[in-house]
């Protein structure tokens, strides 16, 4: 698996985001242990005009300063007093723009861990939700600023071979859990993998096209 490089990230988040759709986040323990799975739920933030983005209105602060950093950083924040959410910059250094990784289909050799540290055994529920993913795979705030592209901790790759051979129908819906966020709660503005049972909520988005295409088609939110 084929690391993925900073000129992966340093375009919008609205490209980058259905880029990573298939692709891996791999977390390397203390002991050496390896955890992975595969990306099948993202959301895009757009910065100071998107009202649902911690960045909203230029904000900058000790919590999101990682958000303005080189693209392919990483940004993890606390929320809820109980769970803990990994994002990946993007854009450029001094726009904070970011995807959340909201779900992932574990790999094989990940389950046992990820069991234990969530403490659930059914398969499609360790990882589906950005809390829960989190939890599953060890990240927290120590790992907030890291630089994506060269740490040996936590970093995102190609998706090699998948859990499940198949063509992942990519589906476009508004994101999750920001409703005060005015008109940009409607924006389309997650994408999921409409095949996977590993996603956090029913992909019932308004618009699918496969992976291929989502690079060229969304540049922009509609």
């Amino acid at each position: 698996m084929a690391r993925l490089t900073r000129s992966f990230f340093a375009r919008s988040s609205v490209e980058v985001a259905p880029a990573l759709i298939g692709t891996r986040l791999v977390r390397r323990l203390e002991d050496g242990a390896l955890l992975s799975g595969v990306i099948v739920e993202v959301e895009a933030y757009i910065g100071p005009k998107d009202r649902a983005s911690h960045a909203y209105a230029g904000r900058r602060t000790a919590r999101n300063e990682a958000m303005y950093s080189s693209p392919g950083t990483s940004y993890v924040y606390f929320t809820y007093g109980m769970h803990y959410c990994f994002n990946a910059v993007c854009a450029s250094e001094g726009v904070p723009e970011a995807v959340l990784i909201r779900a992932l289909e574990p790999d094989p050799d990940s389950l046992a861990l990820m069991r234990r540290n969530r403490h659930v055994e059914a398969e499609h529920l360790l990882c589906s939700g950005p809390g829960r993913l989190c939890q599953a795979m060890e990240i927290n705030r120590g790992l907030n600023g890291i630089d994506l592209c060269t740490s040996d901790a936590l970093w995102l790759a190609s998706g090699g071979s998948r859990p499940r051979q198949r063509p992942r129908r990519i589906v476009r819906s508004p994101r999750i859990g920001i409703d005060s966020a005015g008109a940009w709660a409607r924006r389309l503005l997650r994408w999921a993998d409409g095949e996977s049972r590993h996603i956090s909520k029913p992909a019932d988005g308004k618009r699918s096209v496969r992976a291929r295409d989502e690079g060229t088609k969304n540049r922009k939110p509609t």
